[in-house]
């Protein structure tokens, strides 16, 4: 019998970047894969959801942004106080944030497409430096990165971004195919 799956996230920028890339590959694996941006609720209404996920036997992958904190261990230990129906093992934390994850997705030729640099390594990237990337022929943000998700490449991603790497191998997700 299959399950459910949730996939917990901070916010919509996440949600974007799971529901078009991430879903797709665990839609076979389970009847149905969920999204859920957790940020704007209660800290009691997740932990109950955690809670009520667990009960049914259904799996749950907790995304969170390091942010600014020095490691992994000491952002989930943040969380570990933070949720206390957390099981660490479904937990995965992105090296810097979700911009860092976007960015490493782009292949030399979209590179050249978007009129952007390609960089070797998108682990120190910040949101602020993602912003700061954008090229002025975009209209927002979210339209650049509809772009990026248009031809995102996981392998060049996992090559850039240590910590997109540690979640692919992780959850043994196979690469789409390229566009």
């Amino acid at each position: 019998m299959k399950r459910r799956l949730f996939i917990m996230v901070e916010g919509q920028d996440d949600v974007r970047f799971f529901g078009r890339i991430i879903k797709p590959i665990f839609a076979p694996r389970y009847d149905s894969v969920e999204i859920i941006p957790y940020a704007c609720t209660k800290r009691e209404k997740v932990n109950r959801f955690l809670e009520s996920v667990s009960q049914m036997k259904n799996d749950y992958i907790f995304v969170a942004d390091i942010d600014f904190e020095h490691s992994v261990r000491d952002k989930k230990q943040i969380l570990y106080y933070r949720f206390n129906s957390i099981d660490g093992k479904s937990i995965v934390i992105v090296i810097k944030e979700i911009e860092s994850w976007y960015y490493a997705g782009i292949s030399g030729n979209l590179a050249r497409e978007l009129g952007v640099s390609d960089t070797s390594s998108t682990d120190d990237l910040t949101k602020e430096d993602f912003n700061r990337l954008i090229p002025r022929r975009f209209d927002s943000r979210i339209d650049f990165m509809f772009e990026i998700l248009k031809s995102f490449s996981m392998e060049t991603a996992a090559r850039k971004n240590h910590s997109f790497d540690f979640f692919t191998s992780r959850y043994n997700l196979q690469q789409l195919p390229e566009p």
